[in-house]
């Protein structure tokens, strides 16, 4: 080969060999952060419930029978004594007729005998037993009239209507339940309290209340723990519990859903952080810090407690500082970077 075409080869090689290389740009590592703001309160939790009557009554006849006529429907407004239901009253029309037709024959009976005893005709005794047999047919009277009139199904109270259950050509039984009927008065929010949660409340124990329904949140309502079950659902392992509202608000309907904060313990137990923005080093436990500049350091910090929610830090953190929620395992000390929000603990 000729020297000249050597020469051509290695030149742009020389040339290139001798120009220095760009610095690589460090990359920033994507870490999801939080400001930690959020204090651990005993009883802060807050629930989910419904808008319920203090008073609610499942009504039935005190016969049994075949329903003709249903007079309401759910959500109407009854007043007391208002008939909400009627039975046929065939066969007890006819018992109340005959027991009545007993009872002018044992009186007319009885009327007789003491007109015949003032003139001597008869004995004493003869004239009790008369006696006796109008009581008798008295109170088999009073009784058919009775249980005509239960033919009709009256409501108690004023209220609503909660519930239909049961329609007409139905045949019931004496005390079967056909209507729910809810009181007028005082309103409550039914809840169901978790096992974890159940040792930091107790009756009486004041309670913030806001509706669902409310957009602009401005309904707040204050209420009390009124009663807690004191054994858990066979199901759920939840204990039912009923907040009472101080008075009837026409803006808390019945059904209406309403979330419930308990306020009654106020005192912090410390700072609520995700679980998982815990780095665990052996026994000793820290969190990934973020400065201003985004570097990060590792702090350790002090764990009162584990809760379903996140960890309760006792001390080491202090409320405001930013901290790296998730991912901590993968990160160095010193290193730079680039945060996302992940929003604050609650």
């Amino acid at each position: 080969m000729k020297p000249s075409i050597l020469l051509f080869i290695f030149v742009p090689v020389l040339v290139g060999c001798g120009k220095e290389s760009a610095p690589v740009a460090k990359i920033e590592r994507p870490a999801l952060t939080m400001a930690v703001g959020s204090a651990a309160t005993a009883g802060g939790n807050t629930y989910s419930g419904e808008i319920r009557a203090r008073h609610e009554m499942q009504l039935g006849f005190r016969i049994g029978g075949k329903i003709i006529e249903r007079l309401v429907d759910t959500g109407t407004q009854v007043r007391a004594g208002q008939v909400l239901m009627s039975l046929d009253s065939g066969d007890t029309g006819l018992q109340l007729g005959s027991a009545e037709a007993q009872y002018q024959l044992a009186e007319a009976d009885a009327k007789r005998y003491r007109e015949l005893r003032g003139k001597g005709f008869v004995s004493q005794s003869a004239l009790d037993t008369r006696e006796a047999a109008l009581k008798a047919a008295a109170a088999q009277s009073g009784l058919a009239r009775n249980q005509s009139d239960y033919t009709a199904l009256r409501a108690d109270r004023a209220g609503v209507v909660a519930a239909i259950l049961a329609e007409a050509g139905q045949v019931v039984t004496a005390g079967q339940p056909v209507l729910r009927l809810a009181q007028d008065g005082e309103r409550e929010v039914a809840i169901a309290i978790p096992e974890s949660q159940l040792a930091n409340l107790k009756v009486g124990a004041v309670a913030e209340i806001t509706l669902l329904a409310d957009n602009n949140a401005g309904s707040l309502f204050v209420g009390r723990l009124r009663e807690l079950a004191p054994a858990a659902d066979p199901l759920s392992r939840t204990y039912a519990a009923r907040v009472a509202l101080p008075q009837p608000n026409p803006a808390a309907a019945l059904g209406m859903t309403a979330r419930v904060r308990f306020t009654a313990n106020k005192k912090s137990d410390g700072l609520l952080i995700p679980l998982s923005a815990i780095f665990q080093q052996g026994k000793q436990t820290a969190v990934w810090i973020v400065a201003a500049d985004r570097t990060i350091s590792l702090r350790p910090v002090q764990v009162a407690a584990y809760r379903d929610n996140g960890a309760v830090i006792a001390g080491g953190l202090a409320a405001g500082e930013r901290i790296v929620s998730n991912g901590v395992h993968r990160l160095a000390a010193g290193e730079k970077i680039r945060a996302i929000e992940s929003g604050s603990a609650q």
